[in-house]
């Protein structure tokens, strides 16, 4: 199997390296002196300057920056073949809209939160019935710095949990407020809540100036609770009856250390090659999550509700 891959920079580099290890031909598009370094180091079977120039492959993966993501799209919608593409799809809705109309069959995103195997164990909690109805979400996202330049750490950050709220529930509630975490700096950090009649409560505190790494998202339902603590975490922490009950009961669920970047992939190139179900994440399940992205961006400017 041949995919072509656009972009080798510090998540590129990790797409090639498990894209060989799944015994995929990567060939490279990367416009960078630096990104072609680290595609010939990485055992790329050929690296070109611009997507144009890559030969005829069965699939492509973009890892490029976010704001080059539609363009990059664009130019591959005519080949007809399944599109990989880096979350957030784009940040613009306006251009992600036309991009579902054009290969929404064919379009997926690379969200890899859906892939983690303590995600997918607190779905099996709450789609078995275990902890009752959803009534709320809370999710933190903290760290330091945005090493992405062309975007704000909103774009990088928010739709990992935004997929997390998708692949538990099925759905993402409207926005209903969003505030930045320092007066006029929205650049460093977002407190968000959606939800509406029929959704439950979502919380998502989002930033890049926290000292500490961290990685949290916990459930809350009608008969349990159950708990994520750290995105290297193989264990769900669950407790068993109603939330704040004394009498409720602790259970620990042992997952696996399956890398949620590789098992997203494995899955693509299942997909390609007619072996497998399509990736998660839809290109209109993409959209979803650019539409929310960019509500929360309009409201945290602003400091406002919906």
């Amino acid at each position: 199997m041949r995919i072509g891959l656009v972009g080798c920079g510090r998540w590129g580099r990790l797409i090639l390296r498990d894209l060989r290890a799944a015994g995929v031909e990567v060939h490279v598009a990367a416009r960078g002196d630096e990104s072609r370094a680290r595609a010939v180091e990485g055992g790329a079977a050929s690296v070109v300057g611009d997507v144009a120039d890559l030969p005829v492959m069965d699939g492509y993966v973009v890892a490029s920056p976010t704001i080059t993501h539609a363009d990059v799209l664009d130019s591959l919608i005519s080949t007809g073949k399944p599109l990989f593409v880096e979350k957030p799809m784009t940040n613009d809705p306006a251009r992600a809209r036309r991009l579902v109309e054009q290969a929404g069959d064919r379009l997926f995103v690379m969200d890899k939160w859906r892939y983690h195997p303590v995600v997918e164990a607190m779905r099996d909690e709450i789609a078995s019935g275990n902890i009752g109805e959803v009534l709320g979400i809370n999710l933190i996202r903290q760290g330091w710095s945005n090493p992405h330049k062309d975007v704000s750490g909103l774009w990088i950050l928010a739709p990992h949990d935004l997929s997390i709220v998708l692949h538990l529930t099925g759905r993402i509630p409207p926005v209903i407020v969003a505030l930045p975490a320092a007066p006029g700096r929205a650049d460093l950090g977002v407190t968000a809540h959606l939800g509406g009649p029929g959704f439950p409560s979502v919380m998502m505190d989002l930033g890049i100036a926290s000292p500490e790494h961290r990685r949290r998202c916990q459930v809350i339902g009608s008969k349990g609770c159950l708990e994520l603590r750290d995105g290297y975490e193989e264990r769900l922490f669950i407790r068993d009856g109603a939330p704040g009950d004394p009498a409720a009961t602790e259970r620990v669920r042992m997952t696996n250390d399956a890398m949620p970047l590789r098992a997203e992939l494995d899955r693509f190139v299942a997909f390609v090659g007619g072996t497998g179900p399509a990736p998660m994440s839809s290109a209109a399940e993409g959209l979803l999550i650019v539409e929310r992205v960019a509500e929360i961006e309009a409201l945290v400017g602003a400091g406002r509700s919906a």
